[in-house]
């Protein structure tokens, strides 16, 4: 599988599952524009690994909750390197509250990074590709919860099922142009987002009883299959989403 001279942006590239995203894009050969809006340290460490793989970087502070944001985000991609090829939307955030627990600025923020990202840099990115023509993908990283509830963390799944009918809606939209949309959607995964359970030796022991697999995932197990939905042997995948999840969504009614 080889990425050489396709340009890549990935939201929220500089930590968590989106790094690990960005260093297996790199390695497939891609250059890769890395956004961000916290830590540049860890952006800049990151530049300086797909420099010694051979690539390109640019890291970008955008806030993807803004639209001018992701436009500024596209924009410099395409300054910088000449084209987009692959979009992926990873920017997430969540609350862990309920519906009755949830106020107006937890929600609105939730669905603005979550949501209203992956919307508009789906438009934007999708402009961009039918203005350069040769088609291209946009890989949205949603989770299990875009379809398995998770109770006291109800906006954060109302995203995740926004994202899925984005996917594919826009999938079906944009197949005309040879743009393909497809969605990740892991289960849990070793991240700082879930770095409150990971300390916890007891709800770890009950996380990992649930999971067929038994273990969390590792970023970078996520991040090669967003390297496969990107290369040739994806071609003919779009508007569905790829569960990466140890089983977790299948589980047997015995555990």
């Amino acid at each position: 599988m080889n990425l050489k001279n396709q340009v890549a942006i990935i939201t929220g590239g500089n930590s968590g599952i989106g790094s690990s995203i960005v260093l297996e894009l790199a390695r497939l050969g891609a250059n890769i524009v890395i956004d961000y809006v916290v830590n540049p340290a860890a952006e800049e460490e990151l530049e300086k690994q797909i420099v010694a793989l051979g690539d390109r970087a640019l890291g970008v502070d955008a806030d993807v909750s803004r639209v001018p944001d992701l436009q500024k985000l596209i924009d410099a991609a395409v300054e910088k390197f000449g084209r987009l090829d692959i979009m992926v939307n990873n920017a997430g955030i969540e609350t862990r509250t309920s519906i009755l627990d949830t106020n107006e600025l937890h929600y609105e923020k939730v669905m603005a990074v979550n949501l209203k990202s992956a919307f508009f840099g789906t438009q934007i990115a999708a402009r961009q590709m039918i203005k350069q023509g040769g088609g291209g993908r946009i890989i949205n990283i949603t989770s299990v919860h875009e379809d398995w509830p998770m109770p006291n963390n109800t906006a954060y799944c109302v995203s995740k099922g926004g994202m899925r009918m984005l996917t594919r809606t826009a999938g079906v939209e944009l197949a005309k142009h040879n743009i393909l949309v497809v969605a990740v959607g892991p289960g849990a995964v070793e991240t700082p987002i879930n770095l409150s359970t990971m300390k916890d030796p007891k709800l770890m022991e009950k996380l990992d009883a649930t999971i067929p697999l038994g273990r969390m995932a590792k970023p970078d197990e996520i991040a090669r299959v967003v390297g496969f939905l990107a290369g040739d042997g994806a071609s003919y995948m779009t508007a569905t989403t790829l569960f990466v999840d140890g089983g977790l969504m299948h589980q047997s009614p015995g555990l």
